[in-house]
């Protein structure tokens, strides 16, 4: 076992690796915006969040299992995370990669990563954790069938 506390530094505390454009089954284009941008010329950290809640919305929206306006069953974010491996800045074009790393009873981790167009390694990646609940009563409940199906198929084979 190291012993020396750069060594133990780095087996409890991995530093993230940039995932490949092979690693995620479903892809979401974004355009940035001249507004995107901050004053040191690159997107602004709270947009790459913006853009994982677009990506896997538009994803439930598209496969019809979320109701955004009266639907029964909504999706709380409970947890979330980013690691930045390469600035992106308006104008490029970007990819949001989406995968279901874990499917719970009432909850989903998603993983997401921020491509520039073209690129096959990951400028950005994070995760987000879902839990879904009762619209009215906001607690939690069993995913749909419907749900359950449209998110498996973002989960690894």
């Amino acid at each position: 076992m190291p012993t020396h506390p750069e060594a133990l530094r780095e087996m409890s505390d991995p530093r993230p690796q940039a995932g490949r454009r092979a690693d995620f089954p479903h892809f979401h284009p974004i355009q940035t915006r001249w507004m995107d941008n901050d004053v040191y010329g690159h997107v602004n950290n709270v947009v790459y969040y913006s853009w994982f809640d677009t990506a896997v919305n538009h994803y439930l929206v598209a496969q019809g299992v979320l109701d955004i306006e009266h639907g029964a069953v909504i999706g709380l974010v409970i947890e979330t995370r980013c690691n930045y491996f390469a600035s992106v800045a308006f104008p490029e074009q970007i990819e949001v990669g989406v995968r279901v790393a874990h499917l719970g009873r009432s909850s989903v981790r998603y993983e997401l990563g921020i491509f520039k167009a073209g690129e096959d390694t990951a400028a950005a990646q994070g995760h987000f954790v879902h839990v879904y609940v009762d619209r009215q009563s906001r607690r939690p409940v069993t995913l749909p069938d419907a749900l359950r199906s449209a998110l498996a198929a973002l989960s690894p084979r």
